[in-house]
């Protein structure tokens, strides 16, 4: 069968990124069909290069199905995110996905060794390798009765490898892939849950992955057709969350330049001018200069009718008087008792500003 996405020319190998065949992804196709129950089929890749393998899947399966990509190079990600239903322009590590909500989970990952340094998440049963580690972040995305193709080196096999998988799947299967320049395998499995697994089952399985692992067994090629294809069931649960934790940086770029900041409202929120006092109701009282007087209210200077100018300033401050009372009781007792009571002093000082006059220049304080 044709694939109905044809690969770009410039889609080519570089910074361990090894896209699926098409002969491999052909067949991989003929090993799918889809549920016959009404619902979604959603679909996850979360290494997808540039969406070919994932966006072939979902058009394969029909219209239920949707394509969901996650990539961290810009370039396949912007040519991703013009195939699949929705992409992630992300490192896999920096993103959010809701677990067990992908009927089908597409996984063709890095290839290369890790860096250990002492990382308790990795035992000593195996080396500690990229397609482990992206493994093990996205397995729990697949719901239980869901498809695994998973696309790795033959020699990833090992009996960590082997343990995880024989533990999780059922209906195992491996085949070798159409090309044998990356010694790849495709493993196909149907996610099951552990206390339901036989053992004999699970330890066939072990065998037989460990043994092709070591390069005991060749699995053999991958058919063209199936007799029995793996059903790929609808999903059962709603994807609440898929999102990067990071910023992307042109995104944020082209938000900023959208918003564009402050600068737009530079003048109502950092040039407010001050609203001129409004006039009191009535005439201001002596007991109402006072309080406005001792409150702060007034201040600066003030020119009386006789022609007195000051320049005044009010504040009024708190202290505590202290009381101390003894009481005696009838057996002799004696009791201190200390009242605090708040006292409001103002303090109002103005500075004499009248020409000719006898305290010209003296600091006056009213308490």
């Amino acid at each position: 069968m044709a694939l109905m996405f044809p690969r770009l020319a410039q889609n080519f190998i570089r910074n361990g990124y090894f896209p699926t065949d098409d002969t491999t992804l052909e067949h991989i196709l003929t090993a799918l069909s889809p549920d016959d129950s009404s619902g979604t089929i959603r679909l996850l890749d979360p290494c997808a290069g540039e969406g070919v393998a994932v966006t072939e899947i979902a058009s394969h399966l029909g219209e239920q199905a949707k394509a969901y990509a996650v990539e961290y190079d810009a370039e396949r990600a912007a040519h991703c995110a013009t195939m699949a239903d929705v992409t992630l322009h992300s490192d896999l590590m920096d993103t959010i996905i809701s677990q067990q909500t992908f009927s089908l989970l597409f996984l063709n990952p890095p290839y290369g060794d890790l860096v250990k340094d002492n990382d308790p998440e990795f035992s000593k049963k195996g080396r500690a390798r990229l397609e482990k580690q992206f493994y093990r972040r996205v397995v729990d995305n697949l719901m239980y009765n869901g498809i695994l193709v998973m696309v790795i080196p033959f020699y990833t096999l090992d009996k960590e490898f082997s343990g995880w998988l024989a533990n999780s799947f059922t209906d195992v299967q491996v085949f070798s892939a159409a090309t044998d320049q990356f010694k790849q395998v495709v493993i196909f499995g149907r996610r099951i849950r552990q206390n339901q697994q036989n053992q004999n089952s699970v330890r066939q399985i072990y065998q037989s992955l460990i043994a092709i692992g070591k390069g005991d067994e060749t699995a053999v090629p991958l058919p063209e057709m199936w007799s029995v294809p793996y059903t790929v069931p609808v999903v059962r649960q709603e994807l609440k969350h898929f999102y990067r934790v990071t910023m992307e940086p042109v995104q944020l770029a082209e938000e900023i330049l959208h918003v564009q900041g402050l600068w737009p409202s530079f003048s109502t929120q950092l040039c407010v001018q001050p609203q001129p006092p409004r006039p009191p109701v009535r005439q201001l009282s002596r007991w109402h200069l006072a309080l406005a007087l001792a409150a702060g209210a007034i201040t600066g200077v003030i020119t009386s009718p006789a022609g007195r100018t000051l320049v005044v300033r009010g504040d009024t401050y708190k202290t505590k008087n202290r009381k101390t009372e003894f009481t005696e009781d009838d057996d002799g007792n004696i009791t201190e008792t200390i009242i605090m009571t708040d006292r409001f002093i103002p303090a109002i000082s103005a500075w004499d500003m009248t020409q000719d006059s006898q305290t010209f220049g003296e600091l006056i304080s009213i308490r």
